[in-house]
């Protein structure tokens, strides 16, 4: 990898960040009402963000399969993908704990660190939350 790759990198990185912050934000899902709205899936329904959803697997999963037909990607010298592939329990627990926060709060972790800038309180504790959960679990996990 060149000198030069390294230095765009970051830029990369930022633009991609800002992309998918923007993507979040057009389709409305830093919103937490519109995503309780999609999940109330008994009471009144919205399903735009089905469509949202389905519009980004319709992108990702073709250029995945052309992304991945190169020997390494264009910044790195080897793809990093996931090696484990059975279910386990803290694999179930994680995704319980995730839905059950979405569910609740109608945000998962993406959208909330771009409503940030949003300065709406029920954003900010719930950031302040996965951030308390996240050393939480680096104390009781990771350390171990």
């Amino acid at each position: 990898m060149s000198e030069k790759n390294n230095k765009l990198i970051p830029l990369f990185s930022f633009a991609s960040g800002l992309l998918f912050g923007l993507g979040l934000i057009i389709s409305g899902m830093i919103n937490p009402g519109k995503v309780i709205g999609f999940l109330d899936l008994a009471g009144n329904w919205d399903p735009s963000l089905a469509l949202v959803m389905i519009g980004g697997l319709a992108i990702t999963t073709p250029a995945f399969r052309l992304v991945l037909k190169r020997e390494q990607p264009l910044f790195e010298s080897k793809f990093f993908l996931p090696g484990k592939l059975d279910i386990d329990k803290n694999l179930l627990s994680g995704a319980a704990l995730f839905g059950i926060g979405w569910g609740l709060a109608g945000l998962c972790p993406g959208p909330a660190l771009t409503g940030l800038a949003s300065l709406n309180p029920t954003v900010l504790l719930f950031v302040a939350a996965m951030i308390g959960g996240m050393i939480l679990h680096y104390i009781t996990l990771e350390r171990s």
